[in-house]
């Protein structure tokens, strides 16, 4: 009478056995794995040696490349800002054209492409050293 054409009701018997039996045979395969096949910490950590360059990850490189090269703090932190709330601003600009072909959209698809030039420049230039690093070696 409780069944469909397709079997078994999804609640109570799946939501409520199937996923807690599943959910449970995943943390004791997990246990299991972490008692039988312990993996190596490695050194312990030292809080006063810092490795050269900490850099971080490969996303924040832009982010990172304006907040070195500003020497205003305060400066670097709002360029730091505006790079959200351009983000913020695109799907507003992109509104405004009834045209999805990006060649009958000028502004949004210069802006796309500045912006994007822009994040690539800063990004490789995070990685190397900070007197280099907005001409990328190349001026």
């Amino acid at each position: 009478m409780d069944h469909n054409y397709y079997g078994e009701l999804a609640w109570p018997n799946d939501l409520l056995y199937i996923f807690l039996v599943v959910i449970l045979g995943t943390i004791a395969c997990n246990m299991d794995l972490a008692v039988l096949e312990p993996s190596m910490i490695g050194e312990p950590a030292d809080p006063f040696a810092s490795p050269l360059e900490i850099l971080p990850e490969w996303y924040f490189f832009p982010v990172f490349q304006i907040f070195r090269t500003v020497p205003n703090q305060l400066l670097g932190v709002l360029l730091m800002v505006s790079v959200p709330a351009g983000l913020l601003i695109v799907p507003f600009l992109e509104n405004v054209n009834k045209f999805q072909n990006p060649f009958h959209r000028p502004v949004a698809t210069t802006i796309f492409l500045i912006g994007t030039t822009v994040a690539l420049w800063l990004g490789i230039g995070a990685t190397i050293p900070i007197d280099k690093s907005l001409t990328l070696s190349l001026f």
